[in-house]
């Protein structure tokens, strides 16, 4: 029983391993949540493939990352630094906003890859 239990264990070891480090190993943004209401930078440019967006919220309110065409959304209290992560392959903009405060808006933009 121990030595199966040893032998499953190594498997989902090797299986999760390599996953667990391309998940650190991708190109990362980082999208802040400024006191001021804003986004910085407010239009992000990256370029299409998978990356990780580190989302920080430097307010004293709770923000929401939302965006519709990329169906994400991510709530986060105040001083919360969170990420979320994307694929996307087809370039182009896609809007996003903070759901608590609506008028506050930003712009993804994905370039061709390379």
């Amino acid at each position: 029983m121990r030595i199966r239990l040893i032998a499953l264990l190594g498997a989902l070891a090797i299986g999760f391993g390599p996953a667990a480090l391309r998940a650190d190993e991708l190109p990362t943004y980082t999208l802040t949540f400024k006191a001021d209401g804003t986004f910085e930078p407010a239009r992000l440019e990256v370029p299409a493939g998978r990356f990780k967006i580190v989302l920080i919220n430097e307010s004293a309110e709770a923000v929401e990352f939302e965006s519709l065409p990329l169906r994400k959304e991510k709530v986060l209290g105040p001083g919360v630094k969170s990420f979320v992560v994307l694929k996307l392959s087809r370039p182009g903009e896609y809007p996003f906003f903070d759901d608590f405060h609506p008028d506050v808006k930003g712009t993804l933009v994905v370039m061709p890859g390379s």
